[in-house]
């Protein structure tokens, strides 16, 4: 059945989302088993607001109640404590609380340097992923083992669940479209931990110069690819909760378009729509609010799509939103932007679309490249798969 009209008929059934497995135990809070690596050295960490190892207790306050000597924290987009818009450019600072110097490795400065690293030790990378390949967390990663490597430090990762890590979709990405929404050639959703993405940078020699970095991954206990994980603490300002994650491989590809995909309303990566559809269907305007302070189409009424009224739950990129929308904006010509491509992985799919093909049709066009990824990606598993 067509995804768009499986949406109409499911729209009076209520959201189903899995609970968190209460088994699992995230590498950050196996404490024992990274804690002699630490010892005596002097750490440097790139954490966020999800780097908690239990409701009330951060990693980094744990460590140095620990008296792991931190002696600087590196952040990734939307900054140490995840407030900063998407694209936000966030700059040095100390945090309040410990008094650390934080260096922002987002916006132009994306590499830390050997300055930066001149009195580390030992690198930590403990953030949650949603294992979409435009997430740009996976982006920063990268950026930071080359660091690490150039420059000869040790990197310890502290893997967490993917909650989007039972499946494998999307076109791969043509390198010539690299940018730092999209770095190598694997699909939309890779279906990798962040510990098994960074194995596999290093394996395939994908890391700048081909330079390999000292990396230990210390893995998640009672986790596995079939594992239904509901974060315990929102990625980033504009994925408030399991839907908008499940959602978001598929409806973030209105970050492409002249579409709002809901930033400025309660319900981001939830709904879309422009105020050009038409006005029998759904409705919401966009605000400026904080996590999303100047939203496309803002203070503008628009029409279009309500998501939260189906189960999000899906084991595929649902490609029906966007080719619905392509097919009621009465201005083709304008409807995608120059991120399109770059979100995409190549212009593919954007053409695919111009070209009036079926969902069927582009994900049959898929299929080479996800079972030549499949193939690389069983080398660095590090958990039992889906």
């Amino acid at each position: 059945m067509n995804s768009f009209l499986k949406l109409l008929m499911l729209c009076c059934l209520p959201a189903t989302l899995l609970a968190q497995h209460p088994n699992v135990r995230t590498a950050a809070q196996r404490t024992d088993a990274y804690l002699p690596l630490l010892k005596g050295k002097r750490v440097g960490m790139l954490v966020n607001q999800t780097s908690m190892i239990s409701p009330s207790v951060h990693l980094v306050d744990s460590l140095m109640s620990l008296k792991v000597n931190i002696v600087k924290i590196f952040s990734p987009e939307h900054g140490f404590r995840g407030t900063a818009d998407a694209g936000e450019k966030v700059g040095n600072s100390r945090d309040g609380r410990t008094g650390l110097p934080i260096v922002s490795l987002y916006g132009s400065h994306r590499q830390a340097t050997a300055a930066d690293l001149a009195d580390v030790d030992v690198l930590v990378f403990d953030v949650q992923d949603v294992g979409v390949r435009f997430y740009t967390y996976i982006s920063t990663l990268e950026e930071l083992m080359v660091s690490a490597a150039e420059n000869n430090k040790p990197l310890i990762v502290l893997d967490r669940p993917n909650p989007n890590g039972h499946y494998i979709d999307g076109p791969i990405l043509d390198t010539r479209f690299r940018s730092f929404v999209g770095m190598q050639p694997i699909p939309t959703v890779h279906g990798m931990t962040v510990g098994e993405y960074a194995k596999m940078l290093n394996g395939e020699g994908w890391l700048k110069g081909k330079v390999q970095c000292a990396l230990t991954v210390i893995t998640c206990e009672n986790y596995d690819h079939n594992t239904m994980y509901q974060l315990p603490v929102k990625p980033s300002p504009n994925l408030p909760n399991m839907r908008s994650i499940y959602l978001y491989p598929s409806t973030c590809l209105f970050e492409g378009t002249v579409f709002s995909l809901g930033r400025g309303t309660d319900k981001p990566f939830q709904v879309y729509g422009h105020p050009l559809l038409p006005q029998n269907l759904f409705s919401f305007t966009p605000k400026s609010v904080p996590g999303a302070k100047s939203p496309v189409l803002m203070d503008s009424l628009c029409y279009g799509f309500d998501l939260t009224v189906i189960d999000p739950l899906t084991d595929e990129i649902d490609l029906s939103y966007i080719i619905n929308a392509y097919q009621l904006f009465p201005e083709k010509a304008r409807f995608f932007n120059n991120f399109f491509d770059k979100l995409a992985g190549s212009d593919v799919l954007r053409k695919q679309i111009q070209q009036g093909l079926t969902a069927e049709a582009i994900r049959k066009s898929w299929e080479p490249g996800l079972q030549r990824f499949a193939n690389i990606r069983k080398k660095y598993l590090l958990y039992t798969d889906f």
